[in-house]
């Protein structure tokens, strides 16, 4: 029996009623409206975005090896660190590319380490020195986390126009009655002596 009210309260809108408005009949389907663009939406737009970095980081994979470099310089324990990275510091090293060809660059290393010393930097197709590739599962918590930004941008936008919207429809009702008022108010004021 709650149940029955509680549908009818819900629908009222959709019934005949004459003091239903066509601004009310607008506003009852901008409601599901903007429900339908959010789930919809933000459901298709999480998945591209998911789908879209998860192949970026499989590229990545892909394209980016691991090879063997010499320091240049020494790195003291007691330099100052990169940006809360205490333990790695940027100096040069030298390695040598796919191609055969001797390369030089700057990179994150381990501190304490001395000249000469071998470490492991990662490098691109053309032979430039870059991040290591996220391993398949920080790439799918990346990528999942990208989605859900992505959702959640489509909600803001989906509910930031639907808020837009009622609330001129709102201006646009309160304009009616004014103007309704100002013919009805006179004929309500009429004092008698």
């Amino acid at each position: 029996m709650a149940g029955g009210k509680y549908a009818k309260k819900w629908l009222w809108r959709w019934r005949g009623n004459p003091l239903r408005r066509r601004n009310d009949i607008v506003e009852a389907w901008i409601v599901p409206a903007v429900w339908t663009v959010f789930v919809v939406g933000g459901t298709i737009a999480g998945l591209v975005t998911d789908h879209a970095a998860d192949e970026v980081f499989a590229r990545q994979r892909a394209e980016r090896q691991a090879v063997r470099a010499v320091l240049l310089e020494d790195v003291p324990v007691n330099v100052t660190a990169v940006r809360g990275k205490a333990d790695r510091r940027m100096t040069s090293v030298r390695w040598t590319a796919s191609d055969g060809s001797a390369r030089t660059g700057r990179t994150m290393v381990d501190i304490g380490l001395e000249a000469g010393s071998r470490v492991t930097v990662w490098q691109d197709g053309q032979g430039r020195l870059t991040a290591a590739p996220r391993s398949s599962t920080e790439a799918a918590v990346h990528s999942g986390f990208l989605g859900v930004t992505a959702a959640a941008g489509i909600a803001g936008l989906v509910f930031g126009a639907g808020a837009v919207a009622r609330w001129r429809l709102d201006r646009r009702r309160v304009d009616e009655w004014g103007r309704e008022w100002d013919q009805v108010g006179p004929r309500w004021s009429h004092r008698t002596s």
